[in-house]
């Protein structure tokens, strides 16, 4: 992301937060301890074990530690009542946000998993989570995905003066124009992308690719019959490796620049869906790369959180 991209995103979000909380007081947001308005531990329908508190945005929440606000909720408004909890939560979101589908993503799901902290809880607006969805949804689909239930647009009030609503004009506005690559293409070879997209894949495998083709609006990548080295194998059988297919899910057509050369070794991660290997990353085995080099190390004693919850 484009630090100018970034720099006005967080001005942005700061301006929001501002603009939220002197809608209901004069105080700064560091001054809540609690939230005055719920006097008990019970919100919607569901009992909380602690009040509600301000808390310091951990520099370790990666999605929002930047978001333009130091304060925000907890328990949250996804329901998660712990630090721990958000962070693993928020940790699975990370790698949609690198793909830049629309300017207001990390506005719209820090506004949940974050939200900022104020004397009641303020909701995204429709709008801003239908902009986002529209936009980032077929990138999600992709790898499988399918928009969350816990997103659904029709959760979240009316455009109004007390929710959220969209930061930049223009419903695809990006902060860097977005890249038509394929997503499973479009990656850093940096360490903790790599991690990143290791953690979010049933399977990762160092392999050579025979044959790539088209197949009803998908690439379609024939592994070569060459021993593959299995770096996570996850759900596959090893009858599995022997005749191994995977898709790049609605990439007929975008740009893969990696499998322009089918002539070197590939990092190979991805995900089961539907009895079908979707891609989820792709790189050139560059034996020079130190970046490359630390993330297969760490692959060996890396303990991955779980995502499971958030995309069912």
């Amino acid at each position: 992301m484009a630090r100018h991209g970034s720099q006005m995103l967080s001005t942005k979000a700061m301006a929001l937060a501002l603009g939220l909380f002197f809608l209901t007081s004069a105080a700064t947001t560091e001054e809540y301890d609690y939230y005055s308005w719920q006097s008990d531990n019970f919100h919607n329908g569901r009992f909380y074990t602690k009040q509600p508190q301000c808390v310091d945005i951990p520099a370790d929440l990666r999605l929002c530690h930047n978001v333009g606000y130091k304060k925000m909720r907890l328990p949250n408004l996804l329901d998660h009542e712990s630090m721990p909890e958000v962070k693993q939560q928020a940790g699975s979101w990370v790698p949609l946000l690198a793909k830049r589908c629309h300017a207001d993503t990390q506005v719209f799901l820090c506004s949940l998993f974050a939200p900022v902290c104020l004397d009641r809880p303020i909701y995204p607006c429709r709008s801003l989570c239908e902009a986002v969805r529209d936009s980032c949804a077929p990138v999600m689909e992709t790898y499988g995905f399918p928009w969350p239930e816990m997103l659904q647009c029709e959760k979240f009030p009316i455009d109004n003066d007390l929710c959220i609503p969209m930061q930049f004009s223009g419903n695809h506005a990006t902060q860097t124009p977005a890249s038509k690559v394929c997503p499973p293409c479009d990656n850093e070879l940096k360490a903790d992308t790599i991690m990143e997209h290791f953690c979010a894949s049933d399977f990762a495998l160092k392999m050579k690719i025979k044959e790539v083709k088209k197949e009803k609006g998908d690439r379609k990548l024939i592994a070569a019959q060459k021993k593959k080295k299995v770096l996570k194998l996850g759900v596959l059988r090893k009858k599995d490796l022997k005749k191994l297919v995977l898709y790049i899910k609605n990439g007929a057509n975008c740009p893969c620049t990696q499998l322009d050369n089918l002539g070197s070794n590939f990092l190979i991660m991805g995900r089961k869906v539907d009895q079908q290997l979707l891609l989820m990353s792709i790189h050139k085995w560059d034996k020079k790369s130190k970046e490359l080099k630390f993330a297969i190390k760490y692959m060996k004693s890396h303990q991955c959180p779980t995502y499971h919850t958030v995309f069912q």
